[in-house]
């Protein structure tokens, strides 16, 4: 079985890949306070913004 990747204790299957409740929590809340992050490039350089409205909205 795996370690949990929080605290290393074994993972079990109900909260699998994580040990218990709390340590999926901690994950959970690491993700959306951005303390992990998925490397990229920048959302700004791949996809400028449009200026034409109904372009975006498939009416052209």
């Amino acid at each position: 079985m795996s370690a949990c990747p929080i605290c290393k204790k074994p993972a079990i299957p109900d909260f699998r890949p994580f040990c218990c409740k709390r340590c999926a929590d901690v994950d959970l809340n690491r993700w959306l306070s951005d303390r992990y992050v998925v490397p990229g490039a920048d959302e700004d350089e791949e996809n400028p913004p449009s200026t034409d409205l109904a372009t975006d909205f498939g009416r052209e």
